[in-house]
């Protein structure tokens, strides 16, 4: 019984991590993806991880949310292919390490600093999370995985009654 109670908590030990690790975060929070607005201010102590991954809340039609390379970034330059996201509600998964690059691509706007750079890690050897003050708008940083922390409690639990 207590070698199964153990294999039960190490199991949830090596799941733990990976289950609760991805992070949404909501581009510039309550103010959302506009213009007029410190996306380098907002990024400011955010660590961002593969796995992780970004939501661009805008007014649809708005505005857009283009991914480009540094040189685009830097001269405001929507990229010669690709289309831009345009749902007002747009997901980006941060599937790969590195810098990644986002503007608007309607006119002026990434002139007006509507741009985001970011620089994407390995989650795998993510240093233990710095305590982040709460932000005004919506969540930031709030993890998607609630639900599979659950489900490891109610395993953990049943694990402990039927062993």
């Amino acid at each position: 019984m207590l070698a199964s109670m153990i294999a039960v908590v190490a199991a949830l030990a090596v799941l733990a991590p990976t289950m609760v690790s991805a992070k949404q975060y909501v581009v510039g929070d309550g103010k959302g993806w506009t213009k007029d607005f410190d996306y380098t201010t907002w990024t400011a102590g955010k660590q961002f991880f593969v796995g992780d991954s970004l939501v661009f809340n805008y007014a649809q039609g708005s505005h857009n949310v283009f991914k480009v390379n540094g040189t685009d970034f830097l001269q405001c330059s929507k990229p010669l292919v690709g289309a831009p996201l345009t749902t007002g509600s747009d997901e980006i998964p941060l599937k790969t390490t590195g810098r990644k690059w986002y503007i608007c691509g309607v006119s002026g706007h990434c002139a007006s600093g509507q741009k985001l750079v970011i620089t994407v890690s390995d989650g795998s050897a993510a240093p233990a999370p710095t305590p982040v003050s709460p932000s005004t708008g919506a969540a930031s940083g709030s993890i998607i995985n609630a639900g599979a922390a659950a489900v490891m409690v109610v395993v953990g639990v049943l694990g402990m009654f039927m062993f």
